[in-house]
């Protein structure tokens, strides 16, 4: 009995419309529809990345959901498609040393401010995922939202790949903190890297364990 429930709730999570809030506004008259993420809220490193996705009307892309769930090839494949298809993209970038000195939550707050600044279209109505923000602009709330609306999964993608991207390129100058696997996560690998080589010039000095290690190790190449 137990396994059964549990199945039809994996089913049901299957069966998610994630079109009804896009479907909803636009029923209302409202065209241009923005989606909202962030991505790198956790990591020990490296920015938070924000995104700002209007997709047109007729826009399908099948398997598109939250960047998380999707594997690198699929992501990657689904960001070209969002590029060539999306109205209007916006980013939004805040770098590591506002995160240190405004904390996370704030930090992404004006990322997503700068991805709908930086959008070519002034959206009509947003969709956000979970953060709520004050603008001028009517928005919504969606807890999950970047698995309940195709547009948030849009903008997930597009924060995902962006700054996977910035990562790479920083595996590359410090490959001993494996970047391009973890993303700034603190893994062991990073954690013992950290702990091995100290910390660099992009690494968030209010998070631990970067915190704890900053009053008496800084990598000299940083």
């Amino acid at each position: 009995m137990e396994k059964k429930r549990v199945q039809t709730k994996r089913i049901n999570m299957d069966d998610i419309d994630n079109y009804f809030y896009e479907r909803s506004l636009r029923d209302q008259g409202i065209q241009f529809i923005a989606g909202v993420d962030e991505v790198g809220r956790g990591p020990l490193v490296g920015p938070v990345v924000a995104a700002c996705v209007i997709l047109p009307n007729d826009f399908q892309l099948d398997g598109l959901t939250d960047s998380k769930k999707l594997s690198e090839k699929k992501r990657e494949y689904f960001y070209e498609q969002i590029k060539s298809q999306a109205l209007a993209i916006g980013v939004g970038i805040i770098s590591e040393n506002i995160i240190d000195e405004v904390n996370i939550y704030e930090a992404t707050k004006l990322a997503m401010l700068d991805a709908i600044k930086n959008c070519p279209i002034v959206p009509e109505h947003i969709l956000i995922d979970a953060m709520k923000l004050s603008i001028p602009i009517p928005t919504t709330s969606i807890v999950k939202g970047d698995l309940k609306s195709i547009t948030i999964s849009a903008a997930s993608v597009v924060a995902k790949v962006t700054r996977d991207r910035m990562l790479y390129k920083l595996d590359e100058k410090y490959p001993m903190y494996d970047f391009k696997n973890n993303k700034g996560y603190p893994t062991k690998k990073h954690v013992e890297a950290i702990k091995k080589y100290g910390i660099i010039k992009e690494h968030r000095k209010t998070f631990k364990p970067v915190s704890e290690i900053l009053p008496v190790k800084m990598l000299k190449v940083s």
